[in-house]
């Protein structure tokens, strides 16, 4: 079995269970500190489209980020190689502006130039950079944005963390591989000519004690005073990508 079968397998099963235990609500039990990036992207998101808009979203799980993007009127089309996610979707959002595809990123089964906007929320580590990136750019109009919040891979003591839930069985190797990093940033600049990018959480390792300390509210200050103070990159937990198509 593929590492990508493996993550399929795993996300039908925590599907399943959401289905058969009628848990379809979205996920949101992060600490304030580790929501920051998230809150960042998602208001990225929304001042970037409205109801003419026509967004895909890749690799969109059982819908844990889609339910902002269908508030602001927009046209969704979410994806995902777990059919047993996109079911949970469907069951939770019942609207005429949501449409559904089982489909793999490396091969999006979409004309040239079909969508406004492309999101995407923490799964680029799950698929081939290069394909991707190449899919995600022929996809979009002209003008047309990529926006992304994923993990960081620069900083050792964040590789370490990854590494050892691949030991434990809760990610496969070429996922915790393939996780983003500066390089790969680098190519999406070269492709799309120009990139914004924001980082996020070098401190994140340290806010389970800090809160315990403080508070979630005095921590998430501290750690955000030191990614706007020290102007992080490699240190980063998360980044948000915002790629222009010329």
């Amino acid at each position: 079995m593929s590492d990508k079968d493996i993550e399929r397998s795993r996300y039908d099963d925590e599907a399943q269970n959401a289905l058969n235990t009628d848990n379809l609500l979205s996920v949101n039990a992060l600490t304030l500190p580790l929501k920051a990036p998230y809150d960042f992207y998602r208001s990225v998101v929304v001042e970037r489209i409205n109801s003419e808009s026509r967004v895909l979203e890749i690799a969109a799980g059982m819908g844990e980020n889609t339910e902002f993007l269908l508030a602001t009127g927009a046209t969704v089309c979410a994806i995902d190689i777990s059919e047993h996610s996109l079911s949970v979707m469907k069951k939770r959002f019942n609207t005429n502006k949501l449409t559904t595809k089982v489909a793999d990123m490396e091969k999006l089964p979409f004309a040239d130039e079909s969508f406004d906007i492309v999101v995407n929320a923490g799964s680029l580590s799950y698929a081939d950079h290069e394909v991707v990136l190449g899919e995600i750019h022929r996809v979009l109009k002209v003008k047309g944005v990529f926006i992304a919040v994923d993990s960081l891979n620069n900083n050792p003591i964040y590789r370490l963390n990854r590494y050892i839930h691949y030991l434990r069985g809760s990610r496969s190797l070429s996922v915790i591989k393939r996780t983003p990093d500066l390089k790969l940033l680098h190519k999406y600049e070269q492709k799309f000519g120009k990139i914004e990018v924001k980082f996020f959480g070098s401190i994140s390792f340290l806010t389970p004690l800090m809160i315990r300390l403080f508070s979630e509210k005095i921590t998430t200050k501290i750690s955000d005073g030191v990614d706007r103070i020290f102007s992080i990159k490699k240190s980063a937990f998360k980044f948000v990508l915002v790629a222009k198509k010329q």
